[in-house]
């Protein structure tokens, strides 16, 4: 095939490197563990609701082991309560209350795994309560380490808005990111 196209790899000019997997931002990171897409997500709101770039960035409220943890969190004026979530248990739990009416969160995480990702199916056995504490903290000091935090900053995200999607949360953004769930009857 390479023949077919006449393609001389030898005489190919010089380039740089693609990027195929993408810049990562620490916010990016922290998406493996519980409380993880919380927090980044929250980082990019509290930067547009203030209209400032904040420093402050990390909601360690949101943080840790428990199976459910609820926070109320202040950003700008307002306070926001918010619930992470995970194990399908937990998860079913939550969806309980939310439909009695039982809560009033503005945003709830829910993750399948134990710990999230780093919980997972995907990641190496045993998995026990120390390897889970360990793998959410190391992502948070990766986190901690990157030079970008926020995911709104990453360099690549800006050129997909600018030169693809439109603005966040515009009419194609909306189309191609977002998507809906139906219930399936069972046979």
């Amino acid at each position: 095939m390479i023949r077919e196209f006449g393609l001389d790899f030898a005489s190919l000019p010089e380039e740089n490197f693609d990027s195929p997997l993408g810049k990562s931002t620490g916010a990016g990171v922290i998406f493996g563990t519980t409380g993880g897409v919380m927090e980044a997500a929250l980082r990019t709101v509290a930067d547009v609701v203030t209209g400032q770039n904040l420093k402050e960035i990390e909601y360690k409220a949101v943080r840790g082991m428990e199976t459910v943890r609820e926070a109320t969190l202040k950003i700008g004026d307002s306070e926001v309560k918010v619930a992470a979530v995970h194990t399908l248990k937990a998860a079913k739990a939550m969806m309980e209350r939310v439909k009695k009416g039982d809560t009033d969160y503005k945003f709830i995480e829910v993750m399948a795994c134990p710990g999230g990702c780093i919980g997972g199916g995907g990641q190496p056995v045993p998995v026990d309560a120390d390897v889970r504490r360990a793998r959410r903290e190391a992502l948070f000091t990766c986190d901690e380490a990157c030079a970008l935090r926020k995911s709104h900053e990453n360099p690549e995200i800006i050129e997909l808005y600018s030169t693809w999607l439109g603005k966040p949360l515009g009419e194609k953004a909306h189309h191609l990111l977002h998507t809906k769930y139906n219930q399936q009857k069972r046979n």
